[in-house]
């Protein structure tokens, strides 16, 4: 008999509610967002919320934890992509998967709102632990030397920036030269 592989109602469940979690919590952060809007966009109960993540803090770490995975996949898929597989070609093509990713500015403002939640130490721990898994990931995967993947980095927090100050378009001199050479989507 085949075996099939096929998650539990509690696994599916999970799923459904880091999803909403992530949506959830980028639209309002998270000293913003109580667990019953979670449970609200996930369709089932704030009791069943709390059986899976018996912390508010623990829905927030396994939202954010997704979204550094969905980084990683975004900047594997570039790295696949890049028109030569040298260090400046793969984090050229990692810095246009991750802009692509951020068009989901989801993604980008739970990240946003992790940094400004950062005070709660279990929300500190995860940012770190993504940012380290990010930082490795792009240095191993690249071959990039130190200070080419501490550019690559900055880049991506100026290009948070740039999306969420909306400089895009923005004729000012000191917004231009801010954006100058990035380009989103």
């Amino acid at each position: 008999m085949p075996q099939t592989s096929s998650l539990s109602t509690a696994e599916a469940r999970r799923e459904v509610v880091i999803q909403s979690a992530i949506t959830v919590f980028a639209r309002s952060g998270y000293l913003g967002t109580p667990v019953s809007a979670v449970a609200q966009g996930a369709k089932i109960s704030t009791a069943y919320v709390f059986k899976l993540f018996p912390r508010k803090e623990d829905v927030f770490v396994a939202a954010l934890s997704r979204c550094f995975q969905l980084i990683q996949d975004a900047l594997e898929h570039g790295a696949q992509e890049a028109t030569a597989q040298t260090p400046d070609a793969i984090l050229d093509a990692m810095g246009q998967a991750y802009a692509h990713l951020i068009t989901d500015r989801s993604l980008l403002m739970l990240q946003v709102h992790a940094q400004s939640a950062a005070g709660v130490p279990e929300i500190a721990a995860a940012l770190r632990a993504g940012l380290e898994q990010i930082v490795s990931f792009v240095q191993t995967r690249s071959g990039a030397s130190a200070e080419a993947v501490q550019r690559f980095m900055a880049y991506g927090q100026l290009c948070h920036l740039i999306v969420v100050a909306e400089l895009d378009g923005n004729a000012a001199p000191w917004a231009q030269l801010l954006t100058k050479g990035i380009r989103h989507f």
